[in-house]
């Protein structure tokens, strides 16, 4: 049986994974175009419910909407001294479009068996119908009362909430690789939740629905950047062997 030798993919990735700290402050060297690139098209490999895949990555490059986008994360440092900013965004209407489109490639393709396509036709159409009338806030009352007598019902994809939910669950996949990603390159990154959600939709024009779970900046870490040594639960404590 072939085997393959994973030891210099895992260095690599320990040594990106350690690499990655939230800078705070950035110097004023600009991070390349087609470097940010790369890091989006990363991302968009991230895994997601159903590859449905439903959040859009708005990459701020003209200065003057950086500074708006800035102003509205709060003003923050990192968002201001950042070469580049990215918003995360999250809605379950993309996930409707992504459905639509998913469906037309598996019925147009030549290389799925009709095993394969049974079984993604079935996928996806459940997810329509989660999406569709699962998500209406009809449903809310009843997640609310279900999540009083169960909390762990509370995180399901159903009322207009819980879409939301699970559409911004998704789109911290697409983030988090994002960072990784740029940690491979030597590019920092700092995500930031301090923000005014609604500001920074009106600055983008975003759709009805949407939802913005993180702004990420980044750039290079400034010398006098403020990296302290990590702390981090034992692992004790992080994981439960059962």
């Amino acid at each position: 049986m072939k085997t393959h030798d994973l030891s210099r993919p895992w260095d690599a990735f320990q040594a990106a994974n350690r690499f990655r700290r939230a800078i705070r402050k950035f110097n004023s060297i600009p991070v390349l175009e087609d470097d940010v690139l790369a890091l989006l098209i990363e991302a968009a490999f991230a895994p997601s419910s159903g590859n449905l895949q439903p959040y859009q990555l708005h990459w701020i490059r003209e200065p003057a909407m950086k500074a708006c986008v800035a102003s509205a994360c709060n003003g923050q440092k990192a968002a201001v001294s950042a070469s580049d900013l990215i918003v995360v965004v999250a809605n379950p209407a993309f996930g409707k479009q992504t459905a639509l489109a998913q469906l037309a490639h598996v019925e147009a393709s030549s290389k799925l068996g009709p095993d394969s396509k049974a079984y993604y036709r079935k996928q996806i159409r459940m997810f329509q119908k989660i999406l569709g009338i699962g998500s209406s806030a009809l449903w809310s009352p009843l997640l609310v009362l279900a999540a009083l007598i169960r909390p762990c019902l509370s995180l399901l994809p159903v009322s207009h909430l819980g879409s939301r939910h699970w559409a911004a669950r998704n789109a911290v996949f697409a983030a988090q690789t994002l960072m990784l990603a740029a940690a491979a390159k030597g590019i920092d990154s700092c995500p930031m939740e301090g923000f005014s959600a609604s500001k920074v939709a009106k600055l983008l024009e975003l759709p009805r629905g949407s939802v913005i779970p993180v702004v990420i900046a980044l750039g290079y870490r400034a010398d006098d950047a403020r990296i302290e040594d990590r702390w981090r639960r034992p692992m004790t404590d992080v994981v439960v062997s059962h």
